[in-house]
């Protein structure tokens, strides 16, 4: 196995699925079946998801909300109730699971607590950390990647809709081309739309390599961890 402990991110975004809003059990369950796929190999499986298909804070300012704090609030609150969907998804499929906040929900799940995720990794459960950093002003790419150094991962993957990082977007730009390797210097120069620049630097300074793959493809996550080359990679 080329990967033993990976952070997988989701956008909020992709639990749409074929939807405008909300959660689409559809795919919620297409994503439950890829991680199940990597999970009965034995690997370590920390997953962060955004918010955006409920609520994001920064389309709310754009809106007219004029506390950038507070609406940043509501989407970690989104992005909780996206953990909570996928754990129970998860939990259908008979994988164990934990759910770590943040912010504190007793209720509905732990604290975030570093040793303590570690700890259930090393006992076969795949830990879910929900509500971003816990701080406004940053985004759930940062809050991956942050996970991602704390619990000592080998990897981001970042699940997306295309199959990579390209020149310019490809859904809008017939002649974008794939990158197949790409360095962190040339994400910065060339301004390529990634994970924000925060994000980008934690991992550079960390040297935690990326990659961007489409999630949507059966068996995608799967073959990234068995070590075939598929989607983009980041690295130093």
């Amino acid at each position: 196995m080329k990967y033993n402990r990976v952070l997988l991110k989701l956008s909020g975004e992709s639990l749409m699925g074929s939807k405008q809003f909300g959660i689409d059990a559809e795919a919620l369950h297409h994503y439950a079946l890829e991680v199940q796929k990597v999970a009965l190999l034995g690997v370590e499986i920390g997953i962060v998801i955004g918010g955006g298909n409920i609520f994001r804070g920064i389309d709310a300012i754009k809106g007219g909300m004029d506390d950038r704090a507070q609406a940043d609030y509501m989407g970690m609150l989104a992005t909780v109730i996206n953990g909570m969907a996928l754990q129970s998804a998860l939990e259908g499929l008979g994988l164990s699971t934990r759910l770590q906040s943040a912010i504190k929900m007793e209720q509905i799940s732990e604290p975030f607590i570093r040793r303590r995720a570690i700890r259930h990794f090393e006992k076969g459960r795949i830990v879910i950390f929900a509500a971003g950093t816990g701080n406004p002003y940053f985004t759930t790419d940062t809050a991956a990647v942050l996970r991602a150094v704390e619990i000592r991962a080998d990897v981001i993957l970042k699940g997306t809709r295309v199959d990579g990082i390209y020149t310019a977007d490809p859904e809008l730009d017939s002649t974008a081309t794939k990158y197949n390797n790409i360095t962190f210097n040339e994400v910065y120069e060339r301004n390529l739309n990634v994970m924000d620049l925060t994000a980008i630097t934690l991992c550079r300074e960390n040297n935690l390599p990326i990659i961007v793959f489409n999630i949507n493809d059966n068996d995608s996550f799967l073959r990234i961890v068995q070590g075939e080359e598929v989607g983009t990679l980041v690295g130093v």
